[in-house]
């Protein structure tokens, strides 16, 4: 196969999207922090439940990011070494590969839209407190 360095080509792409879902994992512990050490409502303990949650899918999302990388990863180096089986192993790995990418960005998807809707609880709370 010729094409062995089609899937490595996505790699830097994915880095990008594990990088950015790093920073929003940092920003939400540090949330998660602050809300602990801040009062302990009824209201508050709701949004902590919530955003821990919240993390669990960003932790989801990073490993489904970390596959799709080695399997990109594993499919260049199977075509790059050019074996007799290696152009459909090449190409059922790259698939994979981004596969697992597309169900990361669904997690991603889903975090989004939660975010959302814990902000605006969180802006309902401060509004009645």
């Amino acid at each position: 196969m010729t094409n062995w360095y089609l899937p490595i080509t996505v790699v830097p792409g994915i880095g990008l999207l594990i990088l950015s879902t790093s920073n929003l994992m940092i920003t939400l512990s540090g949330e998660l922090n602050n809300l602990i050490a801040s009062k302990n409502s009824e209201e508050s303990n709701a949004i902590i439940a919530r955003k821990l949650i919240q993390l669990k899918t960003l932790n989801r999302t990073m490993v489904f990011f970390y596959l799709a990388v080695a399997c990109l990863a594993i499919a260049a180096l199977i075509g790059a070494l050019q074996l007799g089986f290696s152009e459909k192993v090449v190409l059922y790995t790259s698939v994979m590969g981004i596969v697992t990418m597309l169900l990361g960005l669904l997690f991603l998807i889903k975090y989004s839209y939660k975010a959302v809707s814990i902000r605006q609880d969180q802006f309902k709370n401060s509004l009645n407190q």
